[in-house]
């Protein structure tokens, strides 16, 4: 019998094998797909994420792959986010299609020992109280396989979270936006954002000379799909909001999206759990989630693992939803928040993305508190009763004498910090950082720490 089965080879899930693998966790990915998709949805990486990169000594593999970009936008405003003020070893966001993110993360999983299965179709689960037994569509004939936990990675319409029969409670999709991968004979310099009355729209090089151009105009407020999209179609709108069509030609990918807004209503039910796009759908503002699905799983991974191994018991895994789906929760407001402005194309929609705009611009606390929150790394868990204010918060990469706490982080474990010698302001003398960097426990004696497994912890 396997211990965890993970459905899904996306970065989500993928990123989860390998923390399964880093404590000793047995876990096979089944994953749909034969060959990896080319097409690549998401594109940023944010500063959250590349510390937990950080944690695993992975970072410097992403940051040679694309742009750092010091800013961020918030519903396609014209004045951005600034990023470097963030209290981060990474004040940016890196641009990287996701394609290779999956690449990278594929080839770090197999290394720490996960199984990847590609061309295995998971049609079905059942559990009891002792496993979970998942019905495959394999290259070759349909099998069974039976595991102690399974975790659904496998996107918005997770077969896992269906076979659950996990709610996912929200609204259907009522505005549509556009996405083309397209070579430009007369590309902008850098990173262009454009809005007005006709739309609004973003432009981003890509390797291999080819730009992304995603957007929205007043025709995709609607709550039918409008069909395919063509190149003649994103030409002419392209030319509405820009004046130019830039040269545009030779589409790599043309596609729409809606803003369909939904959430499952548990992340666990029983020994089944949901992570990333299978537990939370949305419009892409803000380039977010991959991110949070990643997130999802630092914090579910190490859990899992405490739970296997005997060094923690089952009502651990129980805090995986208490702190992540209040953090999927806030994700749909930004984003919807996010759409609203987006796609609003009246006099007053006008106006207001005017005001707001400037406020980023001339409010510096403005702008840092939606950094921090767009980047992941204002996120904070409720603290059990009594607890010091830390407690539950990120832990910036404390510089130690012997090291940094982010490289401490490295084999997955819990890190117990003596900071009498090397004192940080507004921190106490000890402290106790959980493997996904957030604190466990702070306080004055290091002997009140508890045992690591505890919940909470």
């Amino acid at each position: 019998m396997e211990q965890v089965i993970v459905v899904g080879a996306g970065p989500v899930g993928l990123w989860l094998a390998a923390e399964l693998r880093l404590g000793g966790v047995r876990v096979t990915v089944l994953e749909a797909r034969r060959e990896r998709d080319p097409h690549s949805k998401a594109l940023t990486v944010h500063p959250r994420t590349l510390e937990i990169l950080a944690f695993r000594g992975l970072v410097d593999r992403f940051l040679v792959e694309g742009p750092h970009i010091p800013s961020g936008h918030f519903g396609g405003l014209d004045d951005r986010m600034d990023f470097s003020v963030l209290d981060t070893p990474f004040p940016f966001t890196l641009a990287i299609p996701q394609a290779r993110t999956e690449e990278l993360l594929e080839e770090h999983a197999l290394a720490a020992g996960a199984t990847v299965r590609r061309g295995h179709r998971v049609t079905g689960l059942t559990q009891d109280a002792d496993a979970v037994t998942v019905t495959v569509e394999g290259p070759a004939e349909p099998y069974t396989l039976k595991a102690a936990y399974v975790v659904g990675c496998d996107g918005t319409a997770s077969i896992v979270r269906q076979a659950a029969a996990i709610a996912f409670p929200g609204t259907d999709a009522t505005v549509w936006g556009w996405l083309g991968d397209v070579v430009l004979d007369r590309p902008p310099a850098g990173i262009t954002n454009l809005s007005g009355p006709h739309g609004g729209l973003m432009m981003v090089p890509l390797p291999g000379g080819v730009h992304r151009i995603v957007g929205s105009d007043p025709a995709g407020v609607r709550p039918v799909h409008p069909g395919e999209l063509t190149l003649d179609e994103l030409r002419a709108k392209v030319a509405a909001i820009a004046g130019t069509d830039y040269g545009m030609r030779d589409p790599h990918w043309l596609s729409r999206f809606g803003n369909a807004t939904r959430q499952a209503e548990h992340y666990r039910a029983g020994r089944v759990f949901l992570a990333g796009d299978a537990a939370h759908m949305h419009f892409p503002t803000g380039g977010v989630g991959l991110n949070v699905g990643v997130q999802d799983t630092t914090n579910l991974g190490w859990k899992l693992a405490a739970v296997i191994d005997g060094t923690a018991k089952d009502d651990l895994l129980d805090t995986y939803h208490a702190e992540r789906h209040p953090v999927g929760a806030e994700l749909l407001v930004g984003t919807r928040a996010q759409t609203a402005l987006m796609t609003t194309f009246t006099p007053e929609g006008q106006d207001l993305r005017t005001l707001l705009s400037r406020l980023i611009a001339t409010v510096p606390e403005l702008s840092r508190e939606l950094a921090e929150r767009l980047s992941g790394l204002a996120v904070a868990y409720e603290p059990p009763p009594g607890a010091h204010p830390l407690t539950g918060k990120r832990a910036p990469n404390l510089r130690l004498a012997d090291g940094d706490l982010f490289t401490l982080l490295r084999p997955g474990r819990h890190v117990l910090l003596d900071l009498t010698t090397t004192p940080y302001e507004g921190w106490p003398a000890a402290a106790l950082i959980r493997p996904d960097g957030h604190v466990a426990w702070a306080g004055d004696d290091p002997s009140e720490a508890g045992p690591l497994g505890e919940a909470g912890h």
